[in-house]
């Protein structure tokens, strides 16, 4: 008879509300739907994009189509996400109180400072984490993935959840192309890459292969 294995603890953290559904929310669609925990950490409530109240009932919804247990705010002001031991000391208590068994978080080359700031104070503040990886948005530099998730039967429901931030769909400063058409497109491209029709791709800081029991 099979062992029946517990469920993981999955966190992910993003700099802004819809930061996490566009780097990884087909994996973690996918760890949800196979039984496995998630919870979200959002460090600012996206005050620059639009009304923090809006975009806090935004992330909410997006976090009910991902399955997510809880979402955590670091209440920090967007485009101010500090670099340092403050922000290590916040994403630490959310280690230490989830203790998860995989981290996601963006990746440290990109052009966006809440966004660098956050990897690379997570990359301190995850030292004991066994599996962290990092994700890429629309502002990521100089990313070329090494793992790949096939998200084709998760693509559609992660577009949902990015729609449920339905003050930014159309905020992608590319004419004409939604955050949909971008996310599409990326899924296409890093699929080809991971030889599936839709991925997500990933580098990681640590990552654990199980063999056996």
């Amino acid at each position: 008879m099979a062992k029946k294995t517990e469920p993981m603890r999955i966190l992910a953290l993003g700099a802004h509300p819809d930061d996490i559904e566009v780097g990884c929310g087909g994996t973690l669609i996918k760890y949800a739907e196979t039984g496995h925990r998630i919870f979200l950490m959002v460090m600012t409530e996206g005050g620059q994009g639009g009304l923090p109240d809006m975009r806090k009932r935004e992330q909410a919804q997006a976090a009910k189509i991902l399955r997510a247990e809880k979402v955590f705010w670091g209440g920090y002001q967007d485009t101010e996400v500090p670099m340092g031991r403050d922000l290590i000391q916040t994403v630490e208590e959310i280690v230490k109180k989830i203790e998860p068994h995989f981290i996601f978080v963006h990746y440290h080359d990109d052009t966006h400072q809440d966004h660098r700031h956050l990897a690379m104070s997570t990359i301190t503040a995850t030292r004991y984490t066994k599996n962290v990886l990092f994700y890429e948005g629309p502002t990521t530099q100089n990313f070329a993935p090494t793992v790949f998730v096939d998200i084709e039967q998760a693509l559609d429901r992660k577009i949902q959840s990015l729609e449920a931030h339905a003050s930014q769909v159309r905020k992608t400063n590319i004419e004409g192309l939604s955050i949909a058409d971008v996310v599409r497109s990326s899924a296409q491209f890093r699929g080809i890459q991971g030889r599936v029709k839709n991925a997500e791709g990933f580098l990681p800081l640590r990552l654990f292969i199980n063999i056996g029991l």
